[in-house]
């Protein structure tokens, strides 16, 4: 099947099933469905790209877009479908074949994922890991080698180490992602395929230098994937020099922790490589996301970036006063964080610096004590796994999200025994749920629970 551009779809004309017809309504349905332009591709400020994109009317001149929620799509003619099947006629001029292969709600939405992070196309897939899984099988064949963070969500970690080398003959080596001397002695050229790493480590939340990184790796012809779920709008990472830019869109992107959902934003031709029909692995192994998710998803995009900055802003305000009150916490907002400058250097302006924080308690009783009156005695959060919804969400990773690593591992990644990852939250005042807090923290000094090595 010939290939075409998804970042051009946003030039669709409307939709010709049987041939062109010129009346005024065509032309005006085709004006409206068209209503902006892509954006320009290295835009500053996400939350611009994403105005700038082209906004979807509705089938019937909805301000929404319609739901596409058809598995297969009719023809006026029999021969129409044979140019379908050889490319001839494609997404590209609205003719669609099947929505394992493409979806025109989920294309809308891979076009606003693409604008966001500034990349010339994007795919939503139905999950981050299929995301993350899909572009690691493409990117690299039988005998493959990935340079990755040595830390990185348990799941993505556990893929590498274990999965692959077992199912595919894929082989990692695990890095210490700021020590750029090690990265580089790791990258073999000509053998390894990919340098992977989260632009804020799940859950230690190191920054990675991505302008850096990039250029290590360009110079050896290897292809950089980014993940920047725990980062979207404040990092751009292929604004930095990334290739490919990964979001588990189950997490700020959607904010209800209601969805799951995934999306590979990068290169056209690495999109279209992906939805080859002999050779594709999201076309292949089908990660397909409901359409009826992609508008959905679509309806959150334009006011993620309000939630993220108001999810930063508290997680600064939290920070410096947990910091105050004896706490060791870890958040890349505070100047004594060892990347505050890196990532200030590379953040887009007025995002803030993540909406995620952690409390180091040491052991895993002091940090279960500390969640259990959290949760139950102040209401201040609520311990789940996850991240990026209204309300705080807590978990001590090296027990959950992490707990696929070895303790040796664990060890290695620095995530300690006692590390309480917090997902802030913005329900309520600032003031209201600071005060639950200190509820908390008071309700555990009067248990005896509580101490000065907090």
């Amino acid at each position: 099947m010939a290939t075409f551009n998804p970042g051009n779809i946003a030039n669709m004309s409307s939709k010709k099933r049987s041939g062109s017809s010129d009346d005024q309504w065509d032309q005006f349905a085709a004006a409206k469905k068209h209503h902006h332009s892509l954006p320009p591709p290295h835009a500053e400020d996400p939350a611009a790209a994403l105005a700038n994109a082209r906004h979807e009317f509705g089938e019937h001149g909805g301000v929404n877009m319609s739901i596409e929620a058809s598995a297969t799509f009719t023809v006026m003619e029999p021969e129409t479908m044979r140019r379908m099947f050889t490319g001839e006629l494609g997404p590209d001029r609205d003719f669609f074949i099947y929505s394992r292969h493409f979806n025109p709600t989920v294309l809308n939405l891979g076009r606003l994922m693409a604008a966001l992070e500034g990349t010339e196309a994007a795919y939503c897939t139905a999950s981050g890991m299929s995301a993350v899984s899909s572009v690691l099988l493409q990117l690299c064949s039988s005998g493959g080698h990935v340079v990755a963070s040595k830390t990185l969500y348990g799941g993505t970690h556990t893929l590498l180490a274990h999965f692959l080398p077992r199912a595919c003959n894929i082989t990692t080596s695990f890095v210490d992602i700021g020590d750029h001397e090690m990265v580089r002695r790791e990258i073999v050229q000509g053998r390894t395929n990919v340098l992977y790493f989260e632009s804020m480590s799940n859950p230690t939340l190191t920054v990675a230098n991505v302008p850096e990184l990039c250029r290590i790796a360009h110079d050896k012809g290897v292809t950089v994937v980014v993940d920047n779920t725990f980062a979207p709008m404040v990092v751009s990472p292929a604004r930095l020099g990334a290739d490919v830019v990964l979001h588990s869109m189950s997490k700020f992107i959607s904010g209800g922790a209601d969805l799951i959902a995934g999306a590979v934003c990068g290169p056209a031709s690495l999109v279209n490589s992906m939805m080859d029909t002999h050779q594709g692995s999201l076309m292949l192994l089908g990660p397909t996301m409901n359409p009826k998710v992609a508008f959905e998803l679509a309806g959150r995009l334009p006011h993620l970036g309000l939630r993220m900055k108001e999810h930063c802003h508290r997680a600064m305000v939290y920070a410096t006063r947990m910091k105050k009150l004896g706490l060791k916490v870890i958040y890349p907002g505070l100047e004594e964080h060892p990347d505050h400058a890196l990532l200030k250097s590379m953040a887009n302006k007025e995002y803030g610096y993540g909406g995620l924080l952690c409390v180091d308690m040491e052991t895993e009783e002091k940090a279960n004590r500390l969640m259990n009156v959290l949760q139950n005695c102040s209401q201040f959060g609520l311990m789940a796994v996850s991240l990026g919804y209204y309300e705080t969400l807590m978990s001590c990773s090296g027990s959950s999200t992490s707990s696929e690593l070895t303790e040796e591992e664990k060890a290695s990644a620095g995530i300690s025994p006692g590390l309480v990852r917090m997902s802030i939250g913005f329900n309520g005042t600032l003031e209201q749920k600071w005060s639950q807090f200190e509820k908390a923290l008071s309700r555990m000094q009067d248990s005896s629970s509580f101490n000065n090595k907090m």
